[in-house]
């Protein structure tokens, strides 16, 4: 368990993320998603609060699995429109002193050396507070629209992953030696050339001779996050991942993944407290309990139950139009995102229906709400991050910045007050959410030779 509790808002840059239907809710500012000024508030906020980082969600592809059409998720903005992330981050840095940006990018449909400078270069402009969101892709539009006959298989998915990362890490790690730029203006030599190295991989689906054609940033490496839940997603992980965001509906669910994934951190060679475990948790919190309930319910009822049913079919890659409401959801393997059906079934004991997940997942998908109030919800994560053995909290939005406000204004004291949330330190985002400059010995990417 860290030291400190670690808080990330969990958020996209599109009008829905993961309250489908809530830009409709008064006083609701998702709509502000394309202003540069709705993201240095946003960033401003978080920071306040001794926020660790925003966590950009993002996808590749339009969900178009419910009634096998686009139009429902068009129509109600599931996720659609949306922009890419990593062009704010800039703009949020610029802002801020501390807060870190982790940006969701895919290996499925990105090359690895490209991507590869895209991160220097973030790392550089935000003296070193980035993180990837290390994904694989499962929309099957995302495929057609990017080029591939059909989208790539689950298993296949996560060896390109495999290979991507060590391209990376062989880019980012191994190809300029500590030291390589001088800048020597004397004697005309910036960079010593006997100090940067071709990295010579020839693979199954990328040969890149080299090198980076970035001098290395503050972290080198971004901090690496991962949301594997299949068993797949779970070994890669286990090996890659330097903190990990897990969607799951109860904290027995949340406990077994802990469990699970540590055991599976110590078959890689690795120790589990390298890693740090960040659950979604959705706050929804008023001054008094009855004022939190009064807003729950308005929440509830600004649900948009077909736009959650075309999120969730894009999400388990199944058209849950043509399912019964009362028909209990059992598990399947499916091309998309397993974890997603194993939340409400192989990870969770409770038996659930099309209608009841639908209803749950209303409200930030398979992440359990807390609604009460500043103490009530400061309560249950503090017991989480006593007991649980949670390192943090991904906070789910439901109104925006209206969530991320109210957390911001009512919990954050409380949790101050009790000394579970203390100052952020060091100088990296690495250095504040993992405790160390660079990756840290047993990681494969780590470089002990230079």
């Amino acid at each position: 368990m860290s030291e400190r509790l670690h808080l990330n808002l969990f958020t996209m840059s599109s009008v829905e993320h993961v309250t489908v239907g809530s830009w409709r809710y008064p006083g609701d500012q998702s709509q502000r998603y394309r202003d540069r000024e709705y993201w240095t508030e946003v960033a401003r906020t978080a920071e306040r609060g001794g926020f660790d980082a925003v966590f950009f969600a993002d996808v590749r592809g339009i969900y178009d699995v419910y009634g096998d059409s686009a139009d429902p998720a068009l129509e109600r903005a599931v996720q659609t429109p949306s922009n890419d992330p990593a062009y704010v981050v800039p703009a949020m840095a610029e802002v801020t002193d501390d807060l870190g940006f982790a940006v969701t990018k895919s290996t499925s449909y990105n090359h690895p050396y490209q991507l590869a400078r895209e991160f220097s270069t973030l790392d550089h402009l935000t003296d070193g507070r980035v993180a990837f969101n290390i994904v694989t892709s499962y929309l099957e539009s995302a495929a057609a629209n990017l080029g591939l006959e059909e989208r790539i298989d689950h298993d296949e998915r996560y060896d390109r992953a495999e290979e991507f990362m060590e391209v990376c890490y062989a880019l980012w790690e191994d190809s300029w030696a500590d030291g390589a730029v001088e800048r020597d203006a004397t004697a005309g030599r910036f960079t010593d050339p006997a100090k940067v190295q071709q990295i010579g991989h020839e693979g199954t689906y990328f040969d890149v001779p080299g090198p980076h054609g970035c001098e290395p940033s503050p972290q080198r490496t971004p901090v690496l996050y991962q949301a594997g839940s299949s068993d797949r997603g779970r070994e890669f992980a286990a090996k890659h991942a330097e903190a990990v965001f897990l969607s799951q509906p109860s904290e027995s669910a949340i406990t077994d993944y802990i469990t699970d994934l540590e055991s599976r951190l110590a078959d890689h060679g690795r120790d589990p407290d390298s890693v740090a475990f960040f659950p979604g948790l959705v706050p929804i919190v008023g001054e008094t309990e009855e004022l939190a309930a009064e807003k729950y319910e308005s929440y509830v009822d600004a649900i948009d139950t077909e736009g959650v049913l075309t999120l969730l079919s894009g999400f388990v890659d199944m058209d849950l139009s043509t399912l019964d409401p009362d028909q209990r959801i059992e598990h399947i393997e499916t091309e998309a995102i397993q974890g997603v059906v194993n939340a409400f079934t192989t990870n969770d004991d409770r038996e659930w229906t099309v209608r009841e997940v639908a209803e749950f997942a209303g409200l930030g998908t398979t992440s359990p709400v807390v609604v009460g109030t500043p103490e009530e919800v400061a309560d249950t994560i503090e017991s989480w991050y006593r007991d649980l053995g949670v390192d943090g909290v991904n906070v789910k939005e439901v109104v925006r910045p209206g969530t991320l406000e109210d957390f911001v204004d009512l919990v954050v004291p409380e949790l101050r007050e009790r000394g579970v949330l203390e100052p952020l330190t060091g100088e990296t985002l690495r250095e504040r959410t993992c405790g160390q400059r660079g990756l840290p010995a047993g990681h494969p990417g780590h470089n002990d030779e230079r």
